[in-house]
């Protein structure tokens, strides 16, 4: 089952164009992450999916479904700033959270549990951390049990320890089979945590699928001699390479990931009468990557 298919949806506002005719499906049981960079219509996408924006054109489903209220209740949502009253704990937030979406008071000790949040329960709002009061508003995105989440940038603000806590918490309730659909801008947090992936930019779908195939990353190979012109031509025949250029003083070869053997090309030089004298293996950044896709 899909949990979201998405069929050429598009967004106006105005002349701007926020969403451009975007399809992709998210599986059940997946870690599905929105990347992209500020503006390119994550948020958006977001708020139409669950009916805070209306679309300007193209359709969606829900659980194989035209989507409803009904529906949508199947669905716990984090999509903007925590907005909890600071005086009160965490039980008293979550009373009132649940009370304005009808869900059963019973369910709060159940949350505060799977947040790790339950020593600190009949503590003030105030005195949380950023990365306890991002864990709470997951908690109470939580509350009825939903099959789906949906979270609008979960790490944004968080210092490192709020934000390895956040990812642990993602990685918990994956494994616990919630299918989590998560926009984000930052590439090493959908890399640790997403299973699949879709790349918007400026409103248009870059590329989407499995993440490991998607940001793949390459092993690249850094080598220098005398003549750096006549060492490219050479490596471009060297078997196994995907990419060869010139970078500053040195040539680039670009493997596929774990294939590059630095005595292999050694070897291949010297036997070429080409001696070495700089030979580095170095992985490609993900951010090379995303940079890629996205200019």
């Amino acid at each position: 089952m899909e949990i979201l298919n998405l069929d050429r949806l598009s967004k106006n506002y105005g002349k701007i164009q926020a969403l451009n005719q975007v399809s992709f499906s998210v599986p059940k049981g997946s870690v599905f992450g929105i990347l992209g960079p500020n503006g390119s219509g994550k948020t958006t996408l977001l708020g139409i999916i669950m009916d805070i924006l209306k679309s300007s054109g193209g359709s969606f489903t829900l659980f194989d479904e035209v989507p409803t209220e009904k529906t949508r209740q199947r669905i716990g949502t984090l999509l903007e700033t925590p907005n909890f009253y600071h005086y009160l704990s965490a039980v008293q937030n979550l009373k009132i959270v649940a009370a304005i979406k009808q869900k059963d008071e019973s369910d709060i000790e159940r949350v505060l549990e799977i947040v790790n949040l339950i020593q600190r329960k009949d503590s003030a709002f105030s005195t949380y951390s950023l990365g306890m009061k991002q864990r709470l508003a997951i908690a109470a995105a939580l509350l009825g049990n939903p099959e789906v989440l949906v979270l609008d940038e979960p790490t944004n603000g968080l210092d490192p320890v709020g934000i390895a806590e956040i990812r642990a918490l993602i990685m918990k309730l994956a494994n616990e089979g919630k299918t989590i659909i998560m926009a984000s801008h930052m590439l090493d947090e959908v890399e640790k945590v997403c299973t699949h992936v879709a790349i918007l930019k400026y409103g248009q779908l870059i590329t989407h699928g499995d993440v490991n195939e998607i940001l793949v990353n390459e092993d690249v190979v850094e080598v220098s001699s005398n003549n750096l012109e006549q060492l490219k031509n050479l490596l471009i025949q060297f078997p196994g390479n995907v990419n060869v250029y010139l970078k500053e003083n040195t040539v680039q070869v670009n493997f596929q990931p774990g294939s590059a053997n630095l005595e292999e090309i050694n070897k291949y030089c010297f036997e070429r009468s080409v001696v070495l004298s700089h030979l580095q293996l170095k992985k490609k950044s993900l951010e090379s990557k995303f940079l890629e896709l996205t200019n």
